[in-house]
């Protein structure tokens, strides 16, 4: 069988030799202190809002803001609401992660692309839907009112509005860690007698605890950032559904200094929690 001939064009593509720089030739990518330049306004833009709030935000009297009992309230219910959203993430979106990543079924992309819809969505069309669907005139609203449960404008409700959002984040990591095991692997533990149980317990999950605990901490720093499906389905009542964001909302209005130092508990976060998920998938990778 012949070999298929290949024009001297493609030949020059495909060979790894052509993209090497021949000693004494000149430079054909601009040079590094270009690139930097063309890259600094983009750069100075993102920093200039959060230097600008951090010099206006008295440091000093930080720990006075934030004793604010407004503060203190958003905080708690802050932290008590995502960490139970972030849990019912892990907990539901596990089997989702892992169906995607390794089993094929009838509506398959149209599963995976309403996974991501919430991504791309507007909080405020996420927070109406969801009060159209749990809200007292809602789909299940209405039937919950009549056995005595209410959802909307309680804290409940600011924890569905919080798994609505950041379950995504969850779910593509877990996702991807999924499908990045080798089968092999688990289908030795079966042939040496393993249940599949046992088989997901001690192998899959040791070897996808990377990509989930990303997801987990990304799920739950997106929880903890949400605004506009909160405001819509849960209302923002200080010490019952007002969130640390939407005491920023009110601060703003109010005391400047509290929802600046609020602004700066949410900042240190979303770094400390996106130089956790860097270091986390570095660690894997390595």
């Amino acid at each position: 069988m012949s070999r298929p001939k290949y024009s001297p064009m493609a030949r020059s593509l495909s060979s790894p030799v052509a993209t090497r720089t021949r000693p004494g030739a000149p430079e054909m990518q601009p040079p590094q202190e270009i690139w930097r330049g063309l890259a600094l306004p983009l750069l100075a833009f993102l920093l200039l809002p959060l230097a600008a709030l951090l010099w206006r935000t008295e440091l000093d009297q930080l720990w006075v803001h934030l004793s604010n009992p407004v503060a203190a309230q958003a905080i708690r219910l802050s932290l008590q609401t995502t960490t139970a959203s972030t849990l019912l993430v892990v907990l539901l979106g596990t089997p989702v992660a892992y169906l995607l990543a390794r089993r094929d079924f009838p509506l398959r992309r149209v599963v995976d692309t309403l996974i991501d819809l919430p991504t791309v969505l507007p909080p405020a069309v996420a927070g109406l839907g969801l009060l159209m669907a749990f809200g007292r005139r809602g789909w299940l609203g209405a039937p919950l009112e009549l056995l005595g449960i209410e959802i909307a404008f309680t804290s409940v409700a600011v924890v569905l509005a919080q798994i609505f959002i950041a379950s995504p984040f969850y779910v593509r990591a877990a996702a991807a860690g999924f499908a990045s095991i080798e089968t092999e692997l688990e289908q030795a533990a079966s042939l040496d007698g393993a249940s599949p149980w046992q088989i997901f317990r001690f192998i899959t999950l040791p070897l996808v605890r990377m990509s989930l605990l990303s997801g987990l901490v990304m799920a739950w720093a997106r929880a903890l950032g949400d605004f506009g499906a909160t405001i819509i389905f849960a209302g923002n009542f200080p010490g019952r559904t007002q969130t640390m964001p939407l005491a920023i909302y009110l601060g703003f209005e109010l005391d400047l200094n509290v929802a600046l130092a609020l602004s700066v508990i949410l900042i240190g976060c979303a770094f400390v929690v996106l130089m956790v998920v860097k270091w986390l998938l570095a660690g894997d990778r390595g």
